[in-house]
């Protein structure tokens, strides 16, 4: 979105509230993303016109950039893919048959005449791969295939970006998620699958908390499992909850009874309480809500 916006003479700054995955990092090999309070601050923002937030509409995962969005002054923007969301007090631009919030950002590009040059499909692809399972999930469709051939033919390489994203796994990441599946339980007659992350778990093994990303899904390897839950515990000692679902089951809906959102077959939430009262809340609710 950044380079789409320079490329109409238009001055970007790119913020996050949190470090970039290290499996992510080599997307920004110009280091142009900037971290809110250690590289850039409040009052550095004031001077931009418009604000975009990109790929969410949920203060829970907007972290401490939540004071930066609540007190801008100018146009907000959102810009975003999921069903749910809060209200940020901004103009929403969201879709939310579309698989990847990069086909919404490709799509403006396309209204704004700006060509996809070879770096921003390489950024595109490797949007749409990771929000797809690799093209695995059911959101990827047909078209999701035909829009993917322009990205290589604009410059992509798949075999490049496969490696970049799945084939540099460190060892603390491997440790992390052997200890994860050696917990795994099964319910509802194997239906439903669950496991958890301590906070001694990072510290066992050395792991980063990115690397809890997309170990929820391994778990949907095994067998006969419809519905998947992990609960990952933060610092401060709650639990950010992920949901995946193969059945009924609205992972949205779930979400949302604990504030909140996502997808029909994926979602996320943050829960309060230690890990047994935690764990209970969200198991009756998602076994509730796949017809126990």
């Amino acid at each position: 979105m950044a380079m789409i916006l320079e490329s109409l003479n238009k001055e970007a700054v790119i913020v996050l509230g949190y470090d970039v995955s290290p499996n992510l990092r080599w997307l920004d090999r110009g280091g142009r993303i900037k971290h809110f309070d250690r590289d850039v601050t409040r009052e550095d923002l004031r001077q931009f016109d418009v604000l975009i937030v990109l790929d969410t509409s949920a203060w829970a995962q907007l972290g401490h950039v939540e004071e930066v969005i609540r007190s801008f002054d100018g146009p907000k923007l959102v810009i975003d893919h999921h069903v749910s969301g809060d209200e940020l007090g901004a103009e929403v631009f969201r879709d939310s048959h579309a698989e990847a919030a990069g086909r919404l950002v490709a799509e403006a590009a396309e209204c704004l005449g700006v060509a996809i040059t070879a770096e921003m499909a390489t950024m595109l692809f490797a949007a749409v791969a990771t929000d797809t399972g690799w093209f695995r999930f059911a959101s990827a469709t047909s078209e999701t295939y035909r829009w993917v051939a322009q990205l290589i033919d604009a410059g992509a390489k798949p075999d490049e970006i496969y490696a970049e994203l799945y084939e540099k796994e460190t060892l603390p990441r491997l440790q992390l998620i052997g200890r994860v599946m050696a917990r795994a339980r099964t319910d509802l007659d194997g239906r439903l699958i669950y496991t958890w992350i301590e906070q001694t778990d990072f510290e066992a093994t050395g792991a980063l908390p990115t690397d809890s990303e997309d170990v929820i899904n391994m778990t949907l390897a095994v067998g006969g499992t419809q519905g998947a839950v992990i609960l990952v515990e933060q610092p401060d000692g709650a639990f950010k909850v992920s949901f995946r679902s193969r059945c009924q089951m609205n992972c949205a809906e779930v979400a949302e009874q604990f504030g909140g959102g996502g997808h029909k077959a994926a979602a996320g939430a943050m829960v309060q309480g230690d890990l047994e009262t935690a764990r209970r809340r969200v198991l009756d609710a998602v076994r509730a809500a796949m017809g126990q």
